[in-house]
């Protein structure tokens, strides 16, 4: 009788936590079965649940590939300096700011992305 083959959970290759007020953010730089890395930013924040009657904590995960670098950080610093400055960029309401496609992801497939 053959054994599954169990997922391989990946080991972050690199991790660094920041504690921000009641947040923690999590930065962990992980590799796919082909030898890929990419960044997961989570965020994890402590709850009280008054039904169960003790603290819990929320977590939300993003993904983000190295394909996607540029782009992500230059909406990030863009969206920064409009709440520093107030000053909308050049190309705000361009077609670089319209998505246009859709994509439907269910947030528990995101996690599967993360046992690879």
């Amino acid at each position: 009788m053959e054994e599954q083959e169990k997922p391989i959970r990946r080991e972050e290759l690199f991790s660094r936590s920041v504690r921000a007020g009641k947040r923690t953010y999590f930065f962990d730089v992980k590799s796919t079965r082909h030898d890929e890395q990419y960044l997961t930013i989570t965020e994890s924040k402590r709850r009280f649940s008054n039904e169960q009657g003790k603290f819990y904590y929320e977590k939300h995960k993003l993904f983000l590939y190295k394909e996607d670098f540029e782009k992500f950080f230059k909406g990030l610093q863009e969206s920064i300096d409009f709440i520093e400055t107030g000053v909308l960029p050049e190309d705000y309401g361009t077609e670089y700011d319209v998505i246009s496609d859709k994509v439907d992801v269910k947030f528990e497939d995101l996690d599967k992305l993360d046992s690879e």
